[in-house]
């Protein structure tokens, strides 16, 4: 008789109610998800891109067509998809354009080779494919960049115009072009050349007034701080003044709010108080005596402090914002000092003019005419504050084009010209290759073409006409020939037509859209725990807690 075999015990890995989703369905899955994303931005490529009203939770409604922006308020909760969400953030801080491309061409990779997978290719040789029509791309593109050269002085600032110019022309600013795009470039070139931080360029938005009202200056320029009775009497204007940066507070206080004082007599509650006063008089002496005229305290200035300043003709504000106090002494020179004694001639700062004014609504301190000036303000004008907005994340975009283009001073014609040239470059090579690997570098190649044909799609274009003739264009050697979405043609050459970007802006977006891809080709299993699910209460109280909490209410707690 045969023995029965023994009962296998039931082997229970994870928690009871954790979700795991395998196999090529959850690949195919994970491409979905990239694709919903990628198609909720396609509308917002190229200079006739659409923009995006996205209302907050709490209401707040902001409009624009940035794409690292618009997935930073979305807010995606797919755990694959939100790899696409890092690679636009990725290219928003290191190059600060090409951030909708980036997004576009990951999911166009994925979208290419999905049929690949529904019929079993696997999914690492896709993978071996990407990177290698992915390096091809990259050395094409590094063959082909046009190096500027930075000797011819006029040469070089009207490429970083163009390379301004090209940012903006998709965004809600692309009729104000030539204005801002000198205004960015100035904002730039005033910058220290060795370190280019773009954080020293400080941006104010006022309500009111056209974009035509926005105006760069030279200096620093930040909103006039709460003050005390007093302030009205000081002096708003100044001619080369010496400029004392404080992190000291110039209040009078009550040494009873800080520490026990025992007197026994009236007499000496008298003296603690003269002594209150001496302290501060003592401090504004000190600084009267460094010949200042322009006191700036991170810390608070209170009233006696101000009314002093006032009866000397000495202007001062208090609660000045950190970035602010860093910009002004990065313009007027000197340092912030911690203390009021000591402060010797090299601690100052000085500016051409200081004054305060109104703009807008609102009264300015502004210093111009500084002679260490590596730091400048924008202020930005206009109706809604959405607009405004809109128009700083504009502007931030093409600061950081212009920083690369000046730091590296390479450039690639845009409009979808270069991704046509590498298509074509790509396609031509994978004839060379056999088997498997020369159908994933067509649909690599293909891929490339989503940024002309979007282009196209939202300028109401014909896509497919223009392509045919694009690619016959660089099938005869015409590579920087892109999308026209003004000529009746709807072709033309960009390089001539000066539509400039940087190329650093297309190697990255094009290492990382591959490097996505490949990221969201190598997942095959998500194990999804129940608790992750439910919102998160916090971390549990230790047990034993509340027993111990109720122990000691309503009695004094025993001695020891």
């Amino acid at each position: 008789m045969q023995r029965p075999l023994p009962m296998q015990p039931t082997i229970v890995l994870l928690k009871e109610g954790t979700d795991t989703s395998q196999g090529n369905p959850q690949l195919l899955s994970n491409i979905s998800a990239c694709l919903a994303i990628a198609e909720t931005l396609a509308s917002t490529l190229g200079p006739r891109g659409m923009d995006k009203l996205i209302v907050s939770d709490r209401g707040e409604a902001q409009i624009t067509n940035d794409g690292a922006t618009i997935l930073k308020l979305l807010d995606i909760v797919h755990p694959a998809a939100r790899t696409l969400v890092d690679i636009a953030r990725a290219q928003d801080a290191e190059v600060g354009d090409g951030t909708t491309s980036v997004v576009l061409l990951a999911a166009q990779f994925l979208k290419e080779v999905r049929g690949m997978i529904e019929e079993g290719v696997s999914p690492h040789i896709i993978m071996k494919g990407f990177r290698k029509a992915s390096q091809l791309a990259l050395d094409r593109i590094t063959q082909l960049q046009i190096t500027v050269d930075k000797s011819d002085p006029e040469r070089f600032h009207s490429l970083l115009l163009k390379c301004a110019s090209t940012s903006m022309s998709s965004k809600l600013i692309h009729s104000e072009k030539p204005f801002f795009s000198k205004m960015v470039v100035d904002a730039v070139e005033s910058l220290d050349p060795d370190d280019l931080d773009e954080s020293l360029i400080g941006i104010k938005k006022i309500a009111g007034g056209g974009m035509q009202d926005s105006q760069l200056i030279q200096g620093v320029a930040f909103k006039k701080t709460f003050t005390y009775a007093g302030a009205e009497q000081q002096p708003k204007y100044f001619k080369n003044p010496s400029i004392l940066c404080l992190n000291v507070e110039l209040e009078l206080k009550a040494e009873k709010d800080n520490a026990e004082v025992r007197v026994e007599a009236v007499s000496e509650y008298q003296a603690i108080v003269d002594a209150e006063w001496e302290i501060i008089y003592r401090k504004l002496q000190a600084i009267e005596k460094t010949g200042a005229k322009v006191v700036l305290s991170k810390l608070p200035i209170g009233d006696l402090a101000t009314q002093w300043f006032a009866d000397r003709d000495i202007f001062c504000a208090g609660r000045v914002a950190a970035g602010d106090l860093r910009r002004v002494v990065q313009a007027v020179g000197g340092s912030i000092q911690s203390t009021c004694s000591d402060i010797l001639p090299e601690h100052l700062g000085t500016c051409g003019v200081f004054e305060e004014k109104q703009i807008g609504g609102e009264r300015y301190n502004i210093f111009e005419h500084c002679p260490k000036a590596k730091t400048c303000t924008l202020i930005l004008r206009g109706g809604a504050e959405q607009f405004i907005e809109e128009v700083e994340r504009s502007l931030h975009d093409a600061i950081m084009v212009v920083k690369r283009a000046l730091r590296n001073g390479e450039v690639v014609a845009g409009g979808g010209a270069i991704e046509m040239e590498l298509s074509a470059h790509i396609r031509q090579h994978a004839l060379s290759i056999p088997g498997k690997l020369q159908l994933i570098m067509i649909a690599f190649a293909k891929a490339l073409e989503i940024i002309p044909r979007q282009i196209c799609d939202n300028a109401g274009l014909d896509a497919t006409d223009i392509l045919n003739k694009l690619r016959m264009r660089h099938k005869n050697g015409e590579k920087w020939f892109g999308v026209d979405v003004d000529g009746t043609e709807g072709i033309r050459d960009n390089l001539e037509a000066f539509v400039w970007e940087p190329s650093l802006i297309k190697l990255n977006a094009i290492s990382s859209a591959t490097e996505a891809a490949c990221l969201i080709l190598s997942i095959d299993e998500t194990v999804r725990n129940p608790q992750s699910e439910a919102p998160n209460p916090g971390p549990q109280a230790p047990a034993g807690s509340a027993q111990r909490a109720l122990r000691g209410r309503g009695r004094g707690m025993p001695r020891r």
